[in-house]
Formats: C-alpha cells, sequence, structure tokens
C-alpha cells in the first residue's frame, strides 16, 4: 500500500486508489486488471476500510473468463470513464473517428502517477495549488487498436471538501484521429440516497433579467439536464448539477454537486438506468464539435469539480466559495476590498459628455463613492448601438481631450477610472468591419443573423486577438484605467471560419472559447493591476471559468433589489458573494418599474461587490445622506462579506414574504445579518429567526445596525423596542440557534434591517 499525505491511497495488492478529503472519500478498482471502476463516493470512511470491498463491486462476472458475456459485463460496469460502441448502452464519455470511419473506443487500465502538486490546464482555466497542497493523481487508460491514451487527472482540495477532476487525451498511433466527445467528468453512482429515497436534480434556470431560479425535480429514466449550444455559457442555465435528497434544506440531506469551469458549450447530464442506478457527466456538448487529433498531439478537456455534503445544501455552498476563492480566482484583488463604483449607464445612457461624466463624479466623490465606471457610447461614432463596435478609439465631439483628459481629472479628484468594453463583438456599420469582413464569424454567401445590429468576431483567429490586444492596450493605457467592464451581448450563430479548412469548422466553438481566455490572459498579463468584470446581457457569461480570469462577474441587469435577493440567493448556492457584482440603482427601477427603499436597495447590493448605477446628481439629499451610509457600512463590513461563511436562514422563494442570510467570520467570532421584509402579512407579529453558523458555545451580542428606516425589532424576550445604541441580546451560540431570534414583522413590504452579531469575551 502507498500513501500521500493521507488524501491519495493507492493499494498495489487490489488495485483501487481513494482519495479523502477532510469529510469525503472517493473510490476506485480495477476489474480483472483491465478496467476502471467507479465504486464509492460519499461521506469519509475509515481509514481502514473502503480499499478491501473490491468483490463486492456489482456485477460480480469476470470481463477475463466470461467473454461470451462481455456486452452484459460492459453494459452493467460502473466505469470511472467509459468509452463508446464496446456494448455499454449508457452514455459513453469519449467518442473519436478513426480513418476507417468508425467510432469505437475500448479504454483499458495501463498505470498511474502521484505527483506532489497540481498541474494546470494549457489555455484553459483551473484550481491551482498554493504551496503544501494540490497533489495529483493521475490514471492512464488507453484503447490498444487504436492508440489513444486517455489520463484521468484527479486533485482533492482537502479543506474545501472538492475533488477537481480532468481528462487529458493524446494520439499514440500513427493515424488521425476525429474526436467527436470528450467529457469532462462522469460518474456512476446508486441512484438513491442513504435513506433509500431516489436522488432528485437540482439545477439552475432563467433567462434575462430572470438568472439563477433553482429548479428542484424528479429523475425519471433515461437522460435529462441542462445543456447550451449558444456559444457560451448563456443565462439560460448553469454547467452545475445537483443530485439532492427528497426535501433537500440548507442544513439537512445529501447533495453531490458538479460543476463545470468552462465558459462555452456545455451538456450536464443524468442517465437513470432500469437497475436505478445513475450515470452523471458533464463536458464540452457533443453538438457541434469536433477537434482534428494527429498523431502526437493532445487534446486537454475543461476541469470539473464535484463536492458532497450530508448536511444540506448550506455546506456545498460554501465547499464551493472556499474552492474559488482560495484556489481558482487569481490576481491583486483575489483577497481585496474593491472599489466602490458608479456607473453612468442607467443615468446617461448613450447621451453623454466629458462635462456630465465629471459632474456625477463630483457628487458621488463627495459622497464616498471611489470610481467612475463610463459605460457604452464612448468611442467611435456611438450614439446608439447600431454601430462602430470594433472601432475602439475615442469620440473627441462627446469627449473633447480624449479619455486621457478625463482620466486626468478624476484622478485630480481622487477618483479611480473603469471603462466598459465589448471586445469580441464588431458592428456592420463600423470602420473595422469594413476592413476586414472575414473576421467576423459569418457563412460566406448567406446573410448572417443580426443581434443588437451586431456580429461576432472570430476570436479564434490569433490576427484577430493581437489587434484587439494591441487597441486595448492603448486605450487602457491612455486612459489610465483602474478597471474594466468587460461585456459580450450576444449569442454565437451562422458558424464559420475563414481561417478555418473545411474539416475542421467543428473546432470553432471550442477555439472561440480558447480565444477568449487567451485574450483577457494576454491583457491581464499587461495590465496585473487591473479590476476585470465580465458581463454578458447580465448574467450570460457566470461561470467558473470567468472567475478565473476577474475575480467578479455581472449578476444580472435586473438590478431591482426585490428580484436580486431572488437571483442572488441562487448565485450564492455556487458562488462567493465577493464575486456577484451587485448594484444600487434609481427607482422605479429601469426594468420592472418597481420602487423598493433606498436602504434596502443597499443592504441588497451590500451581499456583493457593491456599487451604483443611477444619475446621483438628480437625487435628492435625503438619498446623498443615506449613500454616505451604505459606504460607511461597505467599509466597515465588506471584509467580512468578502471572506466569511455564507449561512441562509430563511428565503423568500419558500416563505413568500421574509428573506434572511448572514455571513460569518471564520474564527465564528462576528456575524453580519440581513433581514428584508418583501411583504407585508397581516397578522404576523414577528418571526423566530433560527441563526445558524455561530459558535454554540460562546457567547454574542446582537445588534441592531441604524439606518434612516428608524423601525427596531423587538427584544428576544420582548415585545419592547430597544434603543439602536444598545444590543437587542445577549446569548449564546446555541441558543441563538435553537430558540432563535425573535423579529418584528411590523414593517412596510420591501423594508429591510442589518444586524451585527460578535463574541462577547467575559
Amino acid at each position: 500500500m502507498r500513501k500521500t499525505r493521507s488524501r491519495i491511497t493507492v493499494n498495489e495488492r487490489n488495485g483501487g486508489f481513494r482519495i479523502d478529503t477532510a469529510h469525503t472519500t472517493y473510490i476506485m478498482t480495477i476489474k480483472d486488471g483491465l478496467y476502471l471502476g467507479h465504486f464509492y463516493y460519499g461521506g469519509r470512511l475509515p481509514e481502514e476500510d473502503g480499499m478491501s470491498y473490491k468483490e463486492a463491486f456489482a456485477p460480480s462476472m469476470s470481463p477475463v473468463e466470461t467473454k461470451r458475456e462481455m456486452v452484459i459485463f460492459q453494459d452493467g460496469f460502473q466505469f470511472e470513464y467509459p468509452g463508446w460502441g464496446t456494448g455499454d448502452s449508457r452514455e459513453g464519455a469519449i467518442r473519436a473517428k478513426d480513418p476507417l470511419g468508425t467510432t469505437r473506443v475500448n479504454l483499458l487500465y495501463q498505470a498511474y502517477r502521484i505527483s506532489s502538486s497540481k498541474a494546470l490546464i494549457p489555455g484553459l482555466p483551473s484550481t491551482f495549488s498554493s504551496e503544501g497542497e494540490g497533489e495529483m493523481l493521475e490514471i492512464d487508460l488507453k484503447d490498444p487498436d487504436t492508440g489513444l491514451l486517455v489520463t484521468l487527472r484527479y486533485s482533492p482540495w482537502e479543506e474545501c471538501d472538492v475533488i477537481a477532476r480532468s481528462v487529458v487525451v493524446r494520439n499514440e498511433s500513427k493515424d488521425t484521429f476525429d474526436l467527436e466527445k470528450v467529457l469532462s467528468l462522469v460518474l456512476d453512482m446508486p441512484g438513491k440516497d442513504m435513506s433509500g429515497r431516489p436522488f432528485e436534480l437540482m439545477t439552475f434556470q432563467g433567462t434575462w433579467a430572470r438568472e439563477f431560479t433553482r429548479d428542484v425535480r424528479g429523475i425519471g429514466y433515461g437522460i435529462t439536464g441542462v445543456s447550451s449550444v449558444c456559444g457560451k455559457t448563456g443565462s439560460r442555465c448553469q454547467s452545475f448539477l445537483g443530485l439532492v435528497s427528497p426535501g433537500i434544506t440548507q442544513n439537512s440531506g445529501e447533495v453531490y454537486g458538479i460543476q463545470l469551469l468552462y465558459s462555452g458549450n456545455f451538456r450536464s447530464a443524468v442517465e437513470k438506468t432500469p437497475y436505478d442506478d445513475i450515470r452523471v457527466s458533464t463536458g464540452i456538448h457533443p453538438e457541434g464539435f469536433s477537434w482534428k487529433l494527429a498523431p502526437g498531439e493532445v487534446f486537454y478537456a475543461p476541469e470539473a469539480v464535484m463536492t458532497y455534503s450530508d448536511q444540506g445544501l448550506g455546506r456545498m455552498s460554501r465547499n464551493f466559495h472556499d474552492l474559488y476563492r482560495k484556489h481558482l480566482i487569481r490576481g491583486k484583488y483575489r483577497n481585496a476590498r474593491r472599489p466602490i463604483l458608479i456607473n453612468n449607464w442607467e443615468a446617461t445612457y448613450f447621451d453623454f459628455d466629458t462635462d456630465k461624466l465629471l459632474a456625477i463624479a463630483g457628487k458621488a466623490n463627495e459622497c464616498g463613492i471611489e470610481m467612475l465606471v463610463v459605460d457604452d457610447g464612448w468611442f467611435g461614432k456611438r450614439n446608439d448601438d447600431n454601430t462602430s463596435l470594433g472601432d475602439w478609439t475615442v469620440n473627441e465631439e462627446k469627449l473633447p481631450g480624449g479619455l486621457r483628459r478625463l482620466g486626468t481629472e478624476l484622478k485630480k479628484m481622487g477618483m479611480k477610472f473603469g471603462l466598459w468594453v465589448e471586445p469580441e463583438m464588431v458592428s456592420p456599420d463600423s470602420d473595422l468591419f469594413r476592413a476586414h469582413p472575414d473576421w467576423a464569424i459569418a457563412i460566406p454567401g448567406r446573410e448572417p443573423a443580426l443581434s443588437r445590429n451586431q456580429l461576432v468576431l472570430d476570436i479564434s483567429r490569433e490576427d484577430v486577438r493581437d489587434y484587439l490586444v494591441g487597441v486595448l492596450t492603448k486605450v487602457f493605457e491612455e486612459a489610465g484605467v483602474d478597471y474594466v467592464k468587460w461585456d459580450m451581448n450576444r449569442h454565437l450563430s451562422d458558424l464559420y471560419s475563414a481561417a478555418l479548412p473545411a474539416e475542421r469548422q467543428g473546432e470553432l466553438l471550442h477555439r472561440f472559447v480558447l480565444g477568449v481566455y487567451d485574450l483577457q490572459e494576454r491583457i491581464l498579463t499587461a495590465f496585473p493591476d487591473l479590476l476585470l468584470e465580465n458581463c454578458s446581457s447580465g448574467g450570460s457569461r457566470f461561470d467558473p471559468g470567468m472567475l478565473y480570469y476577474s475575480p467578479q462577474i455581472w449578476t444580472s441587469d435586473d438590478t431591482d433589489a426585490y428580484e436580486r435577493i431572488r437571483i442572488q440567493e441562487g448565485a450564492a448556492t455556487l458562488y462567493p458573494l465577493s464575486s456577484m457584482g451587485a448594484h444600487v440603482s434609481i427607482c422605479p427601477n429601469h426594468v420592472t418599474g418597481r420602487t423598493v427603499p433606498f436602504m434596502t436597495r443597499g443592504h441588497v447590493a451590500l451581499a456583493g461587490t457593491f456599487g451604483y448605477e443611477l444619475d446621483i446628481t438628480a437625487i435628492p439629499e435625503e438619498e446623498h445622506r443615506m449613500i454616505r451610509r451604505q459606504v460607511e457600512l461597505f467599509h466597515k463590513y465588506n471584509d467580512l462579506v468578502r471572506e466569511g461563511d455564507y449561512y441562509r436562514m430563511d428565503s423568500v422563494r419558500d416563505n413568500g414574504f421574509l428573506d434572511c442570510y448572514g455571513v460569518v467570520s471564520k474564527d465564528r467570532s462576528e456575524m453580519l445579518l440581513t433581514v428584508i421584509f418583501v411583504m407585508n402579512r397581516p397578522c404576523t407579529p414577528n418571526r423566530r429567526i433560527h441563526i445558524r453558523g455561530l459558535d454554540p458555545e460562546k457567547k454574542y451580542r446582537v445588534s441592531l445596525i441604524s439606518d434612516s428606516t428608524e423601525k427596531e425589532p423587538a427584544n428576544d424576550s420582548a415585545e419592547e423596542p430597544v434603543n439602536d445604541s444598545e444590543p437587542v441580546c445577549i446569548a449564546h451560540g446555541a441558543t441563538l440557534g435553537r430558540s432563535g431570534l425573535l423579529i418584528s414583522c411590523r414593517y412596510g413590504d420591501f423594508q429591510s434591517l442589518l444586524f451585527h452579531i460578535t463574541e462577547v469575551n467575559e
């Protein structure tokens, strides 16, 4: 037996592999020295168990001794990474066309290796290790007939209870293959939880302005799941799949969470067999995908991450949050507070000039806002959305003296400068398109489909990326920008690249995503202090792959605080609060027309990166005062929000009238608790909030944070109002969790409260 760091264990005698994290165990075995199978993934098993169950593996038949029933064996074995066309009627993980036109891939076990550090994936986002972390298990499988070598990579993140997986395909033959499918993860497992109840499928659905809507449904026989074929992840669904116990809650039930670190077309699916087992898979969507693999060439599939929790969704969320904050997000702002910004879009749309922008910046500066972001309309002849994308030169009729003058004036105020760009797009009415029509993705001789009167640049081409790096570098240097909002406002269609031969057109979609990654990597290398925020029609490319390049992503174009409660709850199930772009906007809201109190809008935005989206020169002084108060709250509590553990106590999605969540510090010494009264319910005088995440043995002071609402909750033990300067109560964490905090519900619609809960040191 060989063991390294107690995370990866290899049993040489039985032919088994065990991977442990703090609370989970993952086990694979080798059948008859040939077939790598999955045996177990779930709660951590005792050290002496788990590697001796080889013969409990189903089915028990030997493929070596009974070749007459090889198809039956293939169709029932729990493969770790199933091939294709060998008799397994379930979904395969890889399909490759050989020179004969056949697509069978039969993968047999070859060897393994354990590395002391985790390898990155060339050209793709991947989790990374810090010193003393990140060992990696590699298992080689090979098709002896074709010479295709498939290497499975596993990296356990012990403290996060997450295992990262990826796949490398090498062509060790003398023939060229067309890869038609390469999935990143397959997991064969029982279809029922530990209580014998069939797992249900949890996904996140949506559309523009309605992203991250949680959906839980039963798993029927056959294949079901989520996918995208629009060239990006899209707002319709996340690449996440959750297998959950029926009635899953924040604190109870089993959940297997799986997510793909990729920003293009994907497919995440669950297949239920007639034996009530399930096969889970995720990877690049095979629709429209092919990749020519010549002798000696290598193909890298995107990384997938998986976690298991037997303590409900809350534990799963915190596992993913820790993983992304520690091992995926990079750069200067990985652990740093981001500047409070104001974006001019909803204030001016395309109608602005230097004086208007400086007026907004001046008033924002007085209120403590730290950065002005100039949105769409600063370049070319861009007075509406019909022209000039691709012409990244400043419109000096709007901005005399250019971005340099504007940036200089902002610096004089002590303000940072942010800029909106949409580099992946080109307008037919642009100098760039007239000079290089072949740079747009479009089929020769056919009229392409427009969206917002724009086409997509072929980012798979190196010459296009070189052009964009050149013009963007010039703009960013001239303006001295501190922040860039990188937008992407349409799907891909009419797929054709003038730079690819006919037999490689199936590579365009994946090459496009690789090109986006390369483009952003080159920009960040040139500007290492730049704060990049990705955006795509709101949250249409909010995925882990983009977090590798930008520490924050615009969550939704819907800034209505009521809608954002639901959207941000969904997003926070998967992503840390520090990654969610969230702003206070004007009311009536420009998307929904709803009016929500200004302070509540601020409380909701504090659960994200925090900023403003309004004309600050046109709002009353009372709201200026509230902005200054919100800025104070941000500076006081953002470290806690950004770094702490997220706990959800109540959800308006479930109860229809009240929302409550908290962020607690890692040492359990303090918590920021947010309570939002979404709808006033008659005859509901109070509500008990059972506060989770605190140390049950510690004593805490619960204090109401004062704001302009001037309304106070009842004391935990009485109905009398309390003074803002005094604690609501002092109690142990166990009491606050079991008995709860009694909150008065006598508030109007959309009112909110903030509580600061601090450890009492006696």
